[in-house]
């Protein structure tokens, strides 16, 4: 049983919201809905959408949280919100009165974030929950269309969710359309105006690169097969856009996770202690906000180290309630992501009070490699620069896409240092195949050597090069 009514909600949320004006946090109009364990496993499994295309993937993800949910191996969120225009967010109906206000606090600083951070300003949040359905709507169709069926569709979005953040990074940055990459090149290769006519054929015809597909190398896996494999279905091409476009939205929550998490950590703690809670919620709170941004030993937990920076540079930059303080908050949420935001903001200081560590294998067993003294700091932080949002996902672009002569598709692993797992490179090249219909080579660096990987009808292999 609950300890509150929908009334105690609707005041605690306008005091809260006054609270937000105060503070001058810039927010969507905001939606929320009470919701039970199921439809929160619901939403879970469908990433928080109210509405999502149907696949396998989504029910395993639903059963296997069920099970550990059922068992106490795991627990529920508090909340769930969607970066959307209004902003829409989910309050479990047994939490207590205390946690559904500290969820309505912690929910109106994830909506400042999405509003504001740059990150977020490549998708449209107002057509966010009917694009979504749209794109369900489209797939239920190829599902249901007798000429192409279930299987078909869901083959094809196994290989293309493998393979969907395989993109480019940084939405903010414009990619050059190929019409831009050419005459870029050509510029480049320009004599002086007048020095003979008919520049650009001659041009293209002594520099045949300019001519070949890509111009550069391209990160957009999924959209250069869509629009430069000549034999999929119109169905096959949408497919592909639908994955890209979702990615596309999920990107901007998984380069940010860290300031995100301590943004609406950092302002649900100002909001809450501001409040003037009766004492026994008071006393509540301190509680589920201490468990909110513990550390987790042995782990990272992304509320803990984002509120620690925030508040960090909140006291660097004038202190709490300082105007310049405010201001130089602001401006941070605004224009960086996880990494510059730990590249510029993660101190020597912070490093120790977070009481950071890198670890290595030895055996069966993992042990500490580098701590965060003086030496060693700088270290254990370039370590977890690699980590956070997608710097755990290596970087591979398409350089050909007439490889041998033979349409295959020959790729580079951008290389740094880590080795790609040889299962995930097989399983991932097995997927490109499906999706290019040919040959698929890969080049990157196995223990130091150069290592040449492809999937043809022979199956996999890989091979050392000069």
């Amino acid at each position: 049983m609950t300890n509150w009514t929908l009334r105690d909600l609707e005041y605690w949320d306008e005091k809260i919201r006054e609270k937000v004006a105060e503070i001058g946090l810039d927010c969507y109009p905001q939606e929320f809905e009470v919701c039970d364990q199921n439809a929160m496993l619901g939403y879970m499994a469908y990433h928080g959408m109210p509405s999502h295309y149907p696949h396998w993937s989504f029910g395993k993800a639903f059963e296997q949280t069920k099970t550990m949910y059922d068992h106490g191996v795991s627990g529920l969120p508090y909340e769930m919100v969607i970066n959307s225009n209004p902003a829409l967010a989910y309050l479990m109906r047994d939490n207590s009165l205390c946690l559904q206000i500290l969820t309505i606090a912690h929910v109106y600083g994830h909506n400042d974030f999405f509003k504001n951070n740059f990150t977020f300003k490549t998708t449209d949040a107002g057509e966010t929950i009917a694009s979504f359905k749209a794109r369900a709507d489209r797939v239920r169709g190829y599902i249901e269309d007798p000429s192409i069926g279930a299987e078909a569709v869901e083959l094809f979005l196994d290989a293309a969710h493998a393979l969907s953040f395989n993109r480019s990074r940084n939405l903010a940055i414009r990619k050059l359309k190929p019409a831009e990459q050419r005459a870029r090149l050509l510029d480049a290769a320009r004599p002086p105006a007048d020095a003979f006519a008919g520049l650009h054929k001659r041009v293209e015809a002594t520099h045949p690169d300019l001519t070949k597909e890509p111009l550069e190398p391209e990160a957009d896996l999924l959209l250069f097969i869509r629009d430069h494999n000549r034999d999929l279905a119109d169905w096959q091409r949408d497919l592909l856009t639908i994955v890209d476009e979702e990615a596309r939205y999920f990107l901007p929550q998984i380069e940010t996770k860290i300031m995100n998490e301590g943004w609406a950590s950092h302002w649900h703690h100002r909001i809450m202690t501001s409040l003037d809670l009766p004492q026994d919620l008071h006393l509540e709170f301190l509680v589920r906000h201490n468990q909110v941004i513990c550390p987790h030993p042995g782990g990272l937990n992304p509320y803990h180290v984002g509120f620690m920076v925030w508040r960090d540079i909140e006291k660097r930059f004038g202190g709490e309630g300082s105007k310049e303080a405010l201001a130089k908050l602001m401006e941070v949420r605004e224009v960086e992501r996880d990494v510059s935001f730990l590249r510029r903001f993660l101190t020597e200081e912070l490093c120790r009070e977070l009481d950071l560590f890198t670890w290595k294998p030895r055996g069966e067993h993992l042990v500490v490699s580098e701590v965060s003294d003086e030496e060693h700091w700088s270290d254990v932080k370039n370590a977890l620069l690699k980590q956070i949002g997608t710097g755990s996902m290596p970087v591979i672009r398409i350089h050909d896409a007439n490889y041998r002569g033979r349409r295959g598709l020959y790729l580079v692993h951008e290389h740094d240092g880590r080795d790609l797992d040889m299962t995930h490179a097989d399983k991932t090249l097995n997927h490109l195949k499906t999706l290019w219909g040919h040959e698929v080579y890969l080049l990157t660096y196995v223990r130091g050597k150069k290592t040449l990987m492809s999937v043809t009808d022979a199956g996999f292999d890989a091979k050392l090069v000069s």
